[in-house]
């Protein structure tokens, strides 16, 4: 019996909900997850390594991409190009989770073309908190953070989107969430099938005698 294919696992959340910091945990804890690299035409902030966080390429590039049909799935967000490479697809297939950090648009098309992925959106407590990490990050201007405060609540408005929304008021809860999360899915029958049915596959030497009663 040959493993399931990956667990295709979306998290999504509107800019300073703290999805990023979750996957990051949820990457530490787990190992074996690999994490699905984005391109990205808006520039890198000054933690940000290319081709770790983002692949960050010109408009240029991006849209030579698109004509080449190069994404799985790919969307204008915040005035940036966003997408996700039919490649990083491709190079997950020996990883028991590929872990997609994108936006609603981006999750919609995963799920239309996979339909088996999992989505999970993150939730703030409240506005008012998320408008404080927002201005919290100090790394953009404030018409930046006016422009994702502002789009905050479309991009809640779509939760329905996915299978699980997690409120983020404590990050040590929210990451908890989350890995639990992980877990049963990697538990659902669809995908450990495969376990089962090797064992009952297997030849235990009983030669099709009675075997022997089980050790109490």
């Amino acid at each position: 019996m040959n493993q399931s294919e990956p667990l295709l696992l979306i998290v999504s959340s509107p800019s300073g909900a703290g999805k990023t910091t979750l996957t990051s945990r949820l990457r530490q804890r787990f190992p074996q997850i690999r994490f699905s690299v984005s391109h990205t035409t808006r520039r890198p902030r000054a933690n940000e390594v290319d081709g770790r966080e983002y692949h960050f390429v010109s408009h240029t590039e991006f849209r030579g991409l698109i004509e080449r049909g190069a994404f799985l799935e790919w969307a204008p967000v915040h005035d940036n190009l966003y997408g996700t490479s039919c490649a990083e697809i491709e190079a997950s297939a020996d990883c028991p989770c590929l872990l997609f950090d994108v936006d609603y648009q981006g999750a919609r098309q995963i799920k239309a073309a996979r339909p088996d992925a999992v989505g999970v959106f993150i939730l703030p407590p409240s506005m008012a908190v998320l408008e404080q990490r927002l201005r919290g990050r100090a790394s953009e201007d404030e018409a930046t953070v006016q422009l994702r405060f502002k789009n905050a609540r479309e991009e809640i408005a779509h939760y329905g989107l996915f299978d699980y929304v997690l409120e983020n008021d404590s990050i040590d809860h929210a990451e908890q969430s989350l890995a639990g999360i992980y877990l049963a899915e990697l538990c659902r029958r669809s995908r450990a099938a495969w376990r089962a049915e090797r064992l009952l596959a297997e030849d235990r030497g009983f030669g099709g005698s009675t075997p022997p009663a089980a050790s109490r």
